[in-house]
């Protein structure tokens, strides 16, 4: 069976539990690693993932870690649509995958910890307004395609959304002054529609 590790509360912890339940698999999920819980520094964990991150998924003795690419080897082994099989099709869906790893994740990170995890003394306004800022600037570009497209990487969901909307759903939910963004609301909408996606990534913020 698969086992999911690490706490719920971690965007890249939903993104997999998403697409388990997406798929129907059976899994076992232990929710207490990670941030509060810990344990994620302990020997027995770091040697399942040196990296000391969450998730960590075992798939009966096959360990991986790096959630877009368990989100991504659970679709090819259970042939699911939600990452398709033909070349460009793929690469629209990956090229997704990757801005939000590599550009929305760190636009968000800017804002998220410091408002939700720090005490208000804490808290380095400006540069929260700043973060702001450029979390507004970058989402425009998911703006710009939800205008061409109902979803990200065309007509229907992918892992292009599951690996994107828990952080609009953060940018929708904190405590922050929004630019207007009415093509991202109608798809953060469309999607929650989905109840495994609400489920789990239209929670409350900790």
């Amino acid at each position: 069976m698969l086992k999911i590790l690490g706490r719920r509360t971690s965007f890249n912890v939903m993104k997999v539990l998403w697409v388990a339940d997406e798929l129907g698999l059976p899994y076992e999920h232990d929710n207490d690693i990670g941030g509060n819980y810990g344990r994620n520094r302990e020997a027995l964990y770091l040697a399942l993932n040196p990296n000391g991150t969450v998730p960590t998924v075992i798939d009966d003795d096959f360990v991986m870690w790096e959630s877009n690419s368990i989100c991504r080897y659970l679709c090819r082994k259970h042939n699911s649509p939600l990452f398709p099989t033909e070349l460009q099709a793929a690469q629209r869906v990956d090229r997704w995958m990757d801005w939000s790893t590599g550009v929305h994740s760190p636009r968000m990170s800017a804002v998220f910890p410091p408002l939700i995890r720090l005490k208000p003394e804490q808290r380095d306004m400006k540069a929260i307004a700043a973060g702001v800022e450029a979390w507004g600037t970058t989402l425009k570009i998911i703006e710009a395609q939800l205008g061409r497209t109902p979803y990200l990487a065309g007509d229907r969901l992918t892992l292009a959304e599951v690996t994107n909307v828990a952080l609009v759903h953060r940018w929708f939910k904190l405590p922050i002054e929004r630019i207007e963004l009415p093509n991202i609301a109608a798809w953060y909408g469309r999607v929650g529609q989905n109840p495994r996606a609400r489920k789990h990534c239209y929670t409350e913020l900790s």
